[in-house]
């Protein structure tokens, strides 16, 4: 059954990126003074961050409909006859449902994994779900592989301005004012535990405290020499640098990289977000 394989702006790269893979894309939505601009096409990382130190209040919203259908009434026209997917997870977003809802429209086989969260490991887990396709493997096989690569993922946030948060809803204003005066740097993590949403994991006074912390916790989970660990920051590369000497000196031959957070992740956890994802990956 002739396959495309589909993913979404929520893993970093765009459209053009990802097709140079053979994987196609649609973008996501950021939002601000109510225009709808689409992720990494009309407005780039660098640009989003720019726009939440002007002071700009933005939001993110699943890729229209229109952009869904757009792309999968062309892969039909191509001969395509099965998508699998791996988008931004359901726990963040309604993207898997509208990609199934336009399938069922067009008479399309729809395949997917939830992530659970997004990012880099959406973007790792399309392209082995790929490559595993070209090697023969099933669909059922592909699945097994791709969920045991979400077994092993988590993704930690350690947000440094908690009045973002506030304004976007995601706290009280009393929590932030009180976080504000104590000083408290939440630990928010998201996984397939939380079922792809953001929850509490743990407080602390200082960012490189909550390094400190999230270093045990991945500890406790035996992170080991076969993980990718990548730190993601939101417009802050010293403290993501920091981040990762801690990292590095704790997991020394693991992989390791440092990247931008991805905006659909940073505008809601506001600039000076620091990230760290880490998974581990498949054996060639």
């Amino acid at each position: 059954m002739k396959t495309a394989f589909v993913t979404d702006s929520g893993c970093g790269k765009s459209v053009e990126q990802l097709m140079a893979d053979g994987i196609y894309s649609v973008p996501l939505q950021v939002s601000y003074d109510g225009k709808n601009f689409h992720d990494q096409e009309d407005i780039t990382i660098d640009e989003a961050y720019a726009l939440m130190k002007d002071g700009k209040m933005l939001s993110t919203s699943l890729p229209s409909l229109g952009k869904i259908e757009e792309l999968f009434s062309k892969l039909k026209e191509e001969g395509y006859e099965r998508i699998f997917a791996v988008p931004i997870c359901s726990g963040l977003s309604g993207t898997i449902n509208a990609m199934a809802m336009c399938c069922e429209q067009l008479g399309i086989v729809f395949e997917y994994v939830d992530c659970h969260v997004t990012a880099v490991v959406q973007e790792y887990m399309i392209k082995v779900a790929k490559a595993l396709f070209e090697d023969g493997k099933s669909m059922e096989e592909i699945k097994a592989v791709l969920g045991r690569i979400v077994d092993t993922t988590n993704t930690i946030l350690l947000p440094n301005d908690l009045q973002h948060l506030k304004r976007g809803g995601r706290l009280t204003p009393l929590a932030a004012t009180l976080g504000g005066l104590l000083k408290i740097k939440p630990i928010l993590k998201i996984n397939q535990e939380t079922h792809g949403k953001i929850d509490v994991a743990d407080k602390v006074r200082t960012m490189h405290r909550a390094m400190d912390n999230v270093i045990e916790i991945m500890k406790k989970e035996h992170v080991d020499d076969s993980y990718l660990i990548t730190v993601a920051h939101a417009d802050d590369a010293k403290e993501a640098d920091v981040y990762m000497e801690k990292i590095k000196a704790a997991f020394p031959n693991a992989k390791h990289q440092i990247i931008k957070l991805v905006s659909v992740v940073g505008v809601h956890t506001g600039r000076g977000c620091q990230a760290v994802q880490y998974f581990k990956m498949i054996k060639d």
